[in-house]
């Protein structure tokens, strides 16, 4: 389990095609207190370490998950900035929301306007996720636990304000990103039990 709040921005090093996919990610994290086998969320897709090196960590990602992800459709490369996060411990602050990692679906930006020093984002959900997504509610988009302000259709926006986009890769957002959505877990069940019909 993650909360959503970014604590490092890694780099991708390499990808290689070995049966399913393998990333290798810089980071700043001490990867002498990684254990192999522990869970990394990046860009908000919770994903196994399977080796490790002074500042960084390969995982392996799954032809499910490349699929379901921004993973093949972002073309992950060399270069390419991801939003990591380390498993949330018993005790540690939940300074955002319950995310699991398990990516829902893919949105799109489609708009991105400077307000001030923030800058107001909208997103497109996929048309069976749309309906998980209330003003106010929260989502975790590339792993980062955000408030939605408003929802029109299957369109909902974001503000990002600078610390945000300084601690995130949020900064660097563009129209036509395609970004890892994951619903609120809590919104799922609410819409879970309006569907069932009373006794």
């Amino acid at each position: 389990m993650f909360t959503g709040i970014i604590t490092d921005i890694g780099t991708i090093i390499s990808l290689e095609k070995e049966g399913d996919l393998r990333a290798r990610i810089q980071t700043a994290y001490d990867t002498q207190s990684i254990d192999m086998g522990a869970s990394i969320a990046s860009d908000g897709v919770c994903l196994t370490v399977v080796d490790l090196g002074p500042d960084w960590y390969e995982v392996q990602i799954s032809a499910e998950t490349v699929e379901k992800t921004n993973i093949g459709r972002n073309n992950w490369g060399g270069g390419k900035r991801v939003n990591l996060e380390r498993a949330l411990k018993v005790g540690d602050e939940l300074g955002g929301h319950i995310v699991s990692g398990h990516v829902d679906g893919v949105a799109e930006v489609i708009a991105v306007t400077e307000e001030g020093d923030s800058t107001r984002v909208t997103l497109r959900a996929p048309h069976d996720l749309a309906r998980f997504i209330a003003p106010k509610g929260s989502v975790a988009l590339n792993g980062t636990s955000l408030t939605v302000n408003e929802v029109s259709g299957c369109d909902f926006g974001i503000n990002f304000i600078p610390h945000t986009k300084i601690a995130t890769t949020w900064g660097d957002v563009a129209v036509g990103d395609l970004v890892n959505l994951e619903i609120d877990t809590l919104a799922r069940y609410v819409a879970r039990l309006a569907e069932m019909p009373s006794s």
